[in-house]
């Protein structure tokens, strides 16, 4: 059965292994188009710098600037946006950067040794990068907490450098971006986006700095610039669309989760929304929901066409039958609204993120909740983690030798260096070789 607004599945349907692969199936790819102009774009940045940069941010953002200082906003302007927006603004913004970091900051690892029992030192040093570049969307898809995400989990890091670019199109600033990065303690922000504002921080200029790592979202040409330099400097992720899946008992408010779908089918119309549940007459009650409220969403047209795409209600025998599926899936948000979400997410090996019970709806996750909303998409999760400190830092392996555990594993070192025909690393062993 299904509805004109969303497919319905049912797990124990013969065909059900090829339906969900078919609603799965995303192929994030790339046009030759895309390619090409990204490949140029890189190159052209690579070699002629702040000028490159400048001439595309005219061509691409409508913005003409005679020089690059007019690209550049400092500290000034970054305060200035965060004393005229709102009060009500200021405080939501502080409170989610304050939740950010909390939780991020049980994140933090600490350097450590221990001694062998031949007196050698071994261990692990862990530092932060140098500089990190946050690419955050501009103009009217701008998102403020995705500056709060990246910036905010960047310093708990202790990154001293943090670099934002934001395209502002025609000139268009977005206040709420410029005030998260204040809050967020961005050091230098640069109003450059699309591949010109990646290959800056890849490469560097004559006015930015080359980072060490690029974080953040963007269109398909900030995704393949992204992908390009990777190598260059480190990425977070390439990410695919938003995605939810809702595993429900039938204990929660079919409106309730109506709009927990529609949270990620408004983001686009790839965005993929599944609600999975043993109860027939509890998915029946949530498409009615999904046909009644799905008009009174300002977004409706782009959230229509997300859930007749990539949107499911799937029937299945058992809460564990749901489990399995959604550990098939891996998806990049789920919701358990169920009564004892307990008794089920032991059994969840692939999710992004896991909301526990009926009142946590995904939708605090990405704004204030504490854990990152940098997820893994498109079932990365089955060997990939939200955004950490982790992803700011660098682990450097500690040995430090005595001369008796030098002497000691000398012997061992000599013995698998000559098996594997390396007659200098043998004898660089050897030398130490005390008895």
């Amino acid at each position: 059965m299904s509805s004109g607004i969303i497919k319905r599945l049912t797990s124990s349907d013969a065909t059900f292994d090829a339906q969900l692969s078919a609603l799965l199936a995303w192929e994030e790819g790339t046009h030759e188009q895309v390619e090409s102009v990204v490949k140029g774009v890189l190159a052209d940045v690579r070699k002629r710098g702040d000028e490159a940069v400048l001439e595309y941010t005219h061509k691409f953002d409508k913005l003409a600037a005679g020089s690059m200082s007019q690209l550049v906003y400092g500290q000034e302007r970054l305060q200035q946006a965060l004393a005229n927006i709102s009060e009500q603004d200021r405080t939501a913004l502080q409170a989610a950067a304050d939740r950010i970091a909390s939780y991020h900051k049980h994140q933090l690892q600490e350097s450590w040794r221990y001694t062998d029992e031949m007196g050698n030192q071994l261990g692990q040093k862990v530092t932060p990068m140098d500089r990190v570049g946050v690419y955050a969307p501009g103009g009217k898809a701008a998102y403020p907490s995705s500056v709060l995400m990246a910036a905010v989990t960047a310093k708990v890091a202790g990154v001293p450098d943090v670099a934002l670019v934001t395209p502002t199109p025609a000139g268009q600033v977005n206040e709420l971006v410029l005030a998260a990065a204040a809050i967020a303690g961005v050091d230098s922000m640069y109003t450059i986006g699309g591949a010109q504002a990646v290959a800056a921080l890849a490469y560097g200029t004559q006015t930015i700095p080359k980072v060490d790592k690029i974080v953040g979202p963007g269109n398909v040409y900030v995704a393949e610039a992204k992908r390009a330099v990777f190598g260059t400097v480190d990425i977070d992720m390439i990410a695919g669309p938003s995605e939810i899946l809702i595993i429900s008992d039938g204990t929660a408010d079919p409106d309730w989760l109506a709009m927990d779908l529609f949270s990620q089918a408004e983001h686009d119309e790839d965005a993929q929304a599944i609600l999975i549940s043993p109860d027939q007459a509890h998915l029946d009650a949530v498409q009615a929901s999904i046909e009644k409220l799905l008009p009174t969403l300002a977004r409706n047209e782009i959230a229509t066409i997300s859930l007749q795409k990539r949107g499911a209600l799937i029937a299945v025998g058992s809460l564990s039958e749901a489990v399995e599926v959604s550990n098939r899936i891996a998806p990049e948000h789920l919701e358990l609204a169920v009564a004892d979400p307990e008794a089920l997410v032991d059994d969840i090996r692939h999710a992004g993120a896991i909301f526990m019970g009926v009142s946590t709806s995904e939708a605090l996750g990405d704004y204030c909740a504490g854990p990152n909303h940098v997820l893994p998409t498109s079932g990365t999760a089955r060997f990939s983690s939200p955004l950490g400190v982790y992803d700011f830092q660098k682990r450097s392996s500690i040995i430090y030798c005595s001369k008796n555990g030098a002497s000691q594993l000398g012997k061992v070192a000599s013995h698998l260096a000559r098996a594997e025909s390396l007659e200098a690393h043998a004898r660089s062993a050897e030398y130490r070789i005390i008895d």
